[in-house]
């Protein structure tokens, strides 16, 4: 299977949902990212820590320092409150967004 680019604004989706399992550091969100999409999501941590800044700078997860399975000092991403109800109505728009395209896909 060929790599594919995600669409704008599902990235944020993506990390929030990952998160909801509990916290994990950026590069596990990453690795966990590209097991869940069988390695087809062209993501890096050039996109994801951005995204993880952006999200924590608007509430929706917070970030402490914890030594990781490898005895590194890491820095772990959690779900905040805001963040399950962010993850939420992204999931209720997706779920729209998609049946509509469905829709026009079979209707065209």
């Amino acid at each position: 299977m060929s790599k594919i680019d995600l669409l704008q604004g599902t990235l944020d989706m993506l990390i929030l949902r990952v998160l909801a399992r509990g916290e994990m550091h950026g590069c596990g969100i990453v690795d966990r990212l590209s097991k869940l999409s069988r390695n087809t999501l062209k993501l890096g941590e050039g996109s994801v820590y951005p995204a993880l800044y952006r999200m924590e700078a608007k509430g929706w997860i917070k970030a402490a320092w914890a030594l990781s399975d490898n005895n590194r000092k890491a820095k772990y991403y959690a779900l905040t409150e805001a963040g399950r109800r962010q993850l939420q109505a992204e999931r209720q728009g997706w779920d729209q967004l998609t049946a509509l395209i469905a829709e026009v896909m079979q209707k065209a």
